[in-house]
């Protein structure tokens, strides 16, 4: 009977990794600060407005509640296991010479780190150690396409993070393997590119695009003080058809009010 056992041994692997991107060009902390009252509702709305239309990070959920994150994105893509160039063999101890440990070397105060796990609710991209480290660096917060593991521990250390749930598997125990950081990933269909700035509060996620974010600090602005006068009127049970959004009317009355006051204060 012929045997089923191997005749050869995988040769070793011809790749190089982890793969990874260039220097982060990291925004201005001025324009960060800028971007902080801006919700994700109202940047993914006026990026739509600008033509850019798939911002929104659909999928992962914050882990906790009344948590919000702004800051610049660090990238980590995760890919598909393939035995003859990278499996779980080894556990951990392969990790620490993947993309997965390169990448937390590369945090600074204020970033977020942003996963493209493909969706996968098996894999624990992160856990409690690496999660502890990240913060310990001054990370900001996460967002994962993906699930995380050690649930309760994670809660205890406080960091904002957004995932699709939790899984007991560490990252290279299931199907997926950590390849690249800071290279272009798409994390639940969207591109994300290692410098964008990432919005994230209890409606989701969102990418705002790093050369973008001069002109929607300009359209956030004028848009928060003119929501901010509807939402007086609508209080006092003024026409909703004419306060929201303005119509001509609305913007004469919008004008008018303007004038009169200035920036003595927001309605």
């Amino acid at each position: 009977m012929p045997s089923t056992e191997p005749t050869h041994s995988l040769p070793a692997p011809d790749v190089i990794w982890p793969v990874a991107g260039p220097p982060v060009t990291r925004p201005d902390a001025a324009l960060i600060a800028a971007l902080r009252g801006v919700s994700s509702a109202t940047a993914s709305a006026l990026l739509h407005r600008l033509g850019v239309r798939q911002t929104f990070i659909q999928g992962p959920v914050p882990l906790q509640p009344n948590q919000r994150i702004i800051g610049p994105a660090l990238t980590l893509q995760f890919m598909p296991q393939r035995e003859d160039i990278a499996s779980g063999a080894g556990q951990e101890y392969v990790e620490k010479r993947t993309a997965l440990w390169a990448v937390l070397e590369e945090v600074q105060r204020g970033d977020v780190l942003v996963v493209q796990a493909n969706g996968d609710r098996y894999t624990g991209c992160l856990g409690e150690m690496l999660v502890t480290y990240f913060k310990g660096r001054g990370g900001a917060g996460i967002i994962i396409d993906g699930c995380v593991r050690d649930g309760p521990r994670l809660g205890a250390i406080d960091l904002p993070i957004w995932a699709r749930g939790y899984t007991p598997n560490y990252a290279s125990q299931a199907g997926l393997f950590p390849w690249g950081y800071n290279v272009p990933i798409a994390c639940a269909n969207v591109l994300v590119l290692a410098g964008d700035i990432i919005i994230a509060d209890l409606d989701g996620s969102v990418v705002v695009p790093a050369r973008l974010a001069p002109l929607l600090v300009q359209e956030a602005n004028a848009h928060e003080d003119w929501e901010s006068f509807s939402r007086m009127r609508l209080a006092e049970g003024r026409p909703l058809q004419h306060y929201y959004p303005l119509d001509d009317l609305g913007q004469r009355d919008y004008q008018q009010w303007r004038a009169a006051h200035g920036d003595e204060e927001q309605p």
